[in-house]
């Protein structure tokens, strides 16, 4: 990926590519970030490098639900409290922080990590869905919640998931209204998730 910035020291144009190819990163922002790191003390900087590597080094997911976790099973798979009869099923590990803030639902989860994209190359086999069809077969599970975001792909792999669970006589249940369609749940407020979660509809 060639950016064009002013000359600069190898190491410091190497950060800025680097930044660069971070979501939502441009050209300006790498730069600003790059530049905020050298003025930075050595000690943050270093803890910061340390951050990074630790979570590539000790992060793995749940064999459960898919989450990721630095320990297996995760501590919500773990928790005593949960109602193991609920399970949640969203696309990213990113979901389940904004549901959980609510503190409305103390059920289970199961992460996909994406959505059915044709269009991008992606299929029910490139997803967690295996995984959660076995967790579906003890029987202590009475209800599917439906929580993948309210878009095009969202909704595909939500009649997808539908079609596979419905056989299985275990009820099925999709987010409110409340969420607008195109938006994603890691954006959405707590009181819009709560309405969410109360107004969940049968599917």
């Amino acid at each position: 990926m060639n950016i064009d910035f002013v000359p600069t020291a190898q190491p410091v144009s190497r950060l800025i590519e680097e930044f660069h190819k971070l979501p939502g990163i441009g050209p300006k922002t790498a730069q600003r970030l790059t530049y905020f790191l050298i003025r930075m003390p050595q000690e943050e900087a270093r803890a910061l490098a340390e951050a990074i590597l630790a979570v590539k080094d000790k992060i793995i997911l749940c064999s459960i639900c898919q989450n990721i976790t630095d320990s297996d099973p995760c501590i919500i798979c773990c928790g005593e409290g949960r109602d193991r009869t609920k399970i949640c099923v969203v696309e990213e590990p990113l979901d389940i922080l904004p549901l959980e803030r609510t503190r409305e639902y103390k059920g289970l989860y199961h992460v996909l990590h994406g959505v059915i994209s044709p269009m991008d190359g992606i299929g029910p086999d490139d997803l967690k869905i295996k995984e959660l069809l076995s967790r579906l077969q003890g029987g202590e599970v009475e209800e599917v919640i439906l929580a993948t975001n309210p878009n095009l792909e969202g909704e595909a792999t939500a009649m997808y998931l539908q079609r596979l669970i419905t056989p299985l006589g275990i009820k099925m249940t999709r987010l409110a209204r409340g969420l607008p369609f195109g938006a994603d749940l890691e954006y959405a407020d707590e009181v819009t998730l709560i309405r969410a979660l109360q107004g969940r509809q049968e599917v």
